[in-house]
């Protein structure tokens, strides 16, 4: 349970002073060794208390009994075939969750590794959608001091505390090591994506040791971000008046997590390269690295390779152990390499001509160590710099395809690349962080934002490393395990089964020609449907273009018109390939860019890495215009469906086959959901808004008139607006709705909005004009229904919790507000929706300090119809905070998104660091931690600083101003257009591909 202290008192400032001593903050007042006034903190000694998982009530569990069957069985299914089902709630980890994370290393696709915020690594996912969350103990950095004259000594592992295991008589493995820090006087202060400890006189008074940790997570900079490896920077400073020596070590097991260093085969192998460059590391130009490597073939997976490295300067020396084992059976044991350490200081330098290891045999570990010593003047200050790269150039899924990460564009494909990662993250960091600090300095010195907030919106980041991403360098899968950077081959992804089509749309308009490619036994069969359009024009301006699709390239290339925005350096689309990208929906929920959630999470992706943001957009728009005829058994009805549907936007990109298996998810059937195709829309015009990237515009301007044709089918009584169907048909997939909907009827009247303008812009004045008599028929209805005075109704139905007050009642406003398009409905109806919201949903449940309760009854009690409406889903509370700022409440919208932290990341909370769940309860239990729906605190950031495409938009309701003559369209678009979005709106005429510029 939470303290009492975290609803009677809040907390606005957490000055380092109170964790740190002022004198020696000064002291490490160079090189960045202090950590920075902004930033989360933790003591080292502070209590990791275990959490508590969500569970559901009796009547609850009695409505899920037949799911629940159902799930166990499915389930079980994809174990006998050694696979993990997407969803698996009856599987647990022998680690239970502990309030214990920290800032995760290296850069984003590439396998990561977290740290807690005691030192510990922790949370492997190296193999993709396998998290292994139990921290490797022998990993760890320790610390070797002796003053001049032998009176003084010191030796202690750098992290605080016991572990099972530990204090075993005679044992020869870590347990034999000095754990002897307290933690008292050493602190934790993270602002992602760097981490500093300050041991504040541990394990000696007189010694201050600051450890800085540095990931290179650079935003716009698609290569640095990309790469497996981070940096630890130790600064020592000896206020005592004997000289001191000081030894640092770093020791790591050949090992991927879990027990996966017991498989045997593996090899350490010692490496020393010399200096390339000037300027490497701090000193001389003698300066040299010795890092180890350590070969590791995990079963049917492909190699990993780990570096480990120190820098050598004229004032460091540096040695290594190639290997020690953890066992009496070991040459060299781990104990045995701490008595060397702890007389000598360091290892052998014959080490380094030692050659690879023998192949360990199964059940026994393999560890090394790497050693930096030097020696510390009184009064004195030392740097000492230590790097961990990691190589596992390919990227296997369970079903289907291999491909290359990212990295391997710039290191090759040679799991060997590690050597050259490592070197590289020691001569590059001081750089990393230069753009760091340029990236977080505006933000942190901005006096209007509040403390809490500046420091979770950057480590909110965490998620983008630690959440399962996957970064490739080509749609083009793998076969040859000998590519090499230079030479790819590469063949066409395999199928299951025949029954899978994709449709490929040649041209931009709501009724297209439509190219079907049916995947047979790895050739394509292509068929052309017929053209379906009441414009005769557009009829034969489309047939001219699919008789000549290179001439559509070149004027598309023509029409491309480029501006920058204020948040972002580059234009979003420049040519460069960035190739594609994965992240989960959480690592508890195994399923790839969960389309539902993105929704939430893309606002972080669009500020920070935009061609990424229009990539993923990509890959959903071809997706909308395919189809996967496989047949698929949908666990929460029973019934029987197709698993990909023409025109219905896919929950998700699949999870053992990414890309060519859509829609891992299999609870219910998407295809009939209400939000996913509005959302679709949103986003599509929201991310083309903002970049003015024409190229990306007429990409996927097919799939977005597919996604709107395709939810006509829902409009069952021809009012315009969409009903839905009686179950949870929307990413509330436990809570049920009838008829009309606040959710999805406001993303609906959004998503026709943004459709006009995106049609006005791409000169399909035809499909604008439809959107708008759509758009004008359901507002009235949707307001007529659902309005009651103060607040939309959660649904038109007559249920129990009909008039429940719905926190995210107005997602659709939220993306108008973001896009910069007319308000969906008056001021007045917005902002008494939103005090309702925060009278109700977030000041009702203990004073505001958790967030937005999702369902709450006009009587002031929680909506306790299912689980999900009695939850606090913490991303949405973050959508709803951002739209308060944009409907001009920041105050209120800062104390709802502060309850987040109050309740996640404060030291008085449930201890979510680094790992926000979707969701808890009042009491705080928890449902799937490290999610990615959190991301949307980004989406408050986003509303307080709009991008230039946004702020100088005319602000003229478009819905008035859709039909007009094709002479007044090239004038409108330039000066009074919905947003100018074009440096030279003439491009656009009647149609896109009528270019004139």
């Amino acid at each position: 349970m939470v303290s009492g202290t975290l609803f009677n008192c809040r907390k606005h400032s957490w000055p380092p002073e109170e964790y740190v001593s002022r004198a020696t903050l000064q002291l490490l007042d160079f090189d960045s060794a202090a950590p920075p006034e902004q930033a989360w903190r933790r003591r080292l000694n502070s209590h990791a208390n275990r959490l508590k998982e969500f569970s559901v009530t009796f009547m609850e569990a009695i409505k899920m009994v037949r799911l629940g069957i159902r799930l166990w069985s499915y389930v079980r299914e994809e174990a006998s075939h050694g696979r993990k089902a997407p969803i698996d709630p009856f599987t647990r980890e022998s680690c239970k969750p502990s309030a214990s994370q920290g800032v995760p290393l290296g850069g984003m696709g590439s396998g990561s590794i977290s740290r807690g915020f005691r030192g510990e690594f922790r949370h492997w996912q190296i193999i993709p959608g396998l998290c292994v969350a139990s921290p490797i103990m022998a990993n760890q950095f320790s610390i070797f001091i002796s003053r001049e004259g032998g009176n003084k000594k010191y030796a202690s592992v750098l992290a605080p505390g016991q572990h099972e295991g530990l204090g075993k008589s005679g044992d020869q493995g870590i347990s034999s090591w000095g754990w002897n820090l307290s933690g008292q006087h050493s602190t934790y202060h993270a602002l992602f994506p760097r981490a500093w400890t300050i041991y504040d006189g541990e394990p000696d008074p007189e010694l201050k040791v600051s450890c800085r940790q540095i990931s290179p997570f650079i935003p716009h900079n698609y290569r640095e971000s990309s790469l497996p490896t981070a940096v630890f920077v130790y600064t020592l400073v000896n206020t005592g008046k004997e000289r001191a020596k000081v030894s640092l070590l770093l020791t790591w097991a050949n090992s991927i997590g879990g027990i996966s260093h017991l498989s045997g085969d593996h090899v350490n192998e010692p490496f020393m390269l010399r200096r390339r460059w000037s300027g490497w590391c701090t000193s001389t130009s003698q300066a040299s690295g010795q890092p180890l490597i350590a070969l590791l073939t995990a079963k049917d997976n492909p190699p990993v390779t780990f570096a480990i490295a120190a820098c050598e300067t004229q004032n460091v020396n540096v040695t290594v152990l190639p290997c020690f084992g953890l066992s009496e059976a070991s040459r060299i044991t781990a104990k045995g390499m701490w008595g060397t350490m702890v007389q000598d200081g360091e290892f052998d330098r014959e080490n380094f001509n030692s050659g690879p290891s023998i192949a360990s045999s199964c059940g026994d570990a393999l560890c090394a160590a790497v050693a930096a010593s030097a020696w510390v003047e009184p009064h004195g200050k030392c740097t000492v710099a230590f790097a961990l790269a990691w190589s596992s150039p390919k990227v296997k899924f369970r079903k289907g395809c291999s491909y290359h990460r990212r990295y391997t564009k710039y290191y090759g494909t040679s799991e060997r690349s590690a050597l050259d990662l490592v070197h590289d993250a020691l001569k590059n960091y001081k750089w990393w962080e230069e753009e760091i600090e340029k990236w977080q300095t505006p933000i942190l010195r901005d006096d209007r934002l509040p403390e809490w907030y500046k420091f979770t919106l950057f480590n909110e980041l965490y998620f983008l490393v630690a959440g399962g991403t996957v970064w490739i360098d080509s749609p083009s899968p793998v076969t040859d395990d000998k590519s090499n950077l230079s030479n790819h081959q590469h063949t066409p992804a395999e199928v299951e089964n025949s029954d899978v089509s994709v449709t490929a749309a040649k041209v931009n308009c709501g009724q297209v020609a439509i190219v079907e490619h049916t995947r047979t036994s790895g050739f394509d069969s292509t068929a052309v449907n017929g053209l379906v359009d009441d414009d005769d024009d557009e009829k034969t301006l489309m047939r001219s273009l699919c008789e000549d699709e290179s001439a559509v390239r070149r004027e598309k290339r023509n029409c491309h018109q480029s501006i920058r925005p204020s948040t972002m350096e580059d234009s979003p689309y420049d040519g460069e390939d960035v190739g594609r990208f994965l992240y989960l929906e959480g690592v508890e929920y195994i399923m790839w860019c969960t389309y539902d959630v993105h929704f939430y999470a893309s606002f972080a992706l669009l500020v920070l890495f935009p061609k990424i943001e229009l990539n993923i957009q990509r890959d959903f728009a071809k997706a909308v215009l395919s189809e996967d005829g496989r047949k698929v058994k949908f666990l929460a009805e029973g019934n029987w469906g197709i698993r990909k549907v023409r025109g219905a936007v896919p929950h998700d990109l699949g999870t053992h086959d990414p890309w060519h298996e859509m829609n891992a998810y299999n609870i219910h059937d998407t295809s009939q959901w209400k939000d996913l195709n509005p959302k679709f829309v949103l986003q599509a015009y929201r991310d083309f808004a903002v970049t003015g990237d024409m190229s990306f515009g007429t990409d996927v301007w097919p799939a977005v008139c597919a996604a709107i044709e395709y939810m006509e089918q829902f409009d069952r009584d021809g009012d315009g607006l969409i009903e839905n169907d009686g179950f949870p048909d929307q990413t509330y997939d436990a809570w049920t709705v009838h008829g009309i909907s606040a959710y999805c009827g406001c993303l609906w009247l959004a998503a026709l909005q943004a459709a006009a303008a995106m049609a006005l812009r791409l000169g399909d004045k035809a499909f604008a004009e439809r959107c708008k008599t759509k758009f004008l028929k359901a507002k009235s209805v949707f307001e007529a229904k659902l309005w009651n005075g103060s607040y939309f109704n959660y649904d038109s139905g007559s249920s129990s919790n009909s008039r429940s007050i719905q926190a995210d009642q107005l997602a659709g406003q939220w993306y108008m507000a973001s896009s910069g398009l007319p308000s969906l409905f008056d001021d007045f109806k917005i902002r008494s929706s939103l005090h309702k919201i925060y009278d109700f949903n977030v000041m009702k449940v203990r004073g505001g300090r958790m967030g937005a309760v999702n369902g709450m009854h006009p009587n002031g009690k929680v909506d306790e119809s299912c689980m999900q409406s009695r939850e606090i889903w913490t991303g949405v509370t973050y959508g709803v905070a951002a739209t308060m700022i944009h409907a001009g409440m920041e105050q209120q919208a800062f104390t709802t998104a502060e309850g987040i932290f109050t309740a996640g990341w404060s030291e008085e909370g449930f201890g979510y660091w680094f790992q926000t769940p979707e969701g808890w309860t009042i009491d705080g239990h928890f449902r799937s931690l490290i999610y990615m729906r959190p991301l949307a605190i980004w989406g408050m950031q986003w509303a307080l600083s709009l991008p230039k495409a946004i702020l100088e938009a005319p602000m003229i309701n478009m819905m008035d101003r859709i039909y007009t003559s094709s002479q007044d369209t090239r004038g409108s678009l330039n000066e009074k257009g919905v947003r100018k979005i074009a440096t030279k709106a003439n491009c656009f005429g009647n149609s896109v591909f009528h270019c004139a510029c």
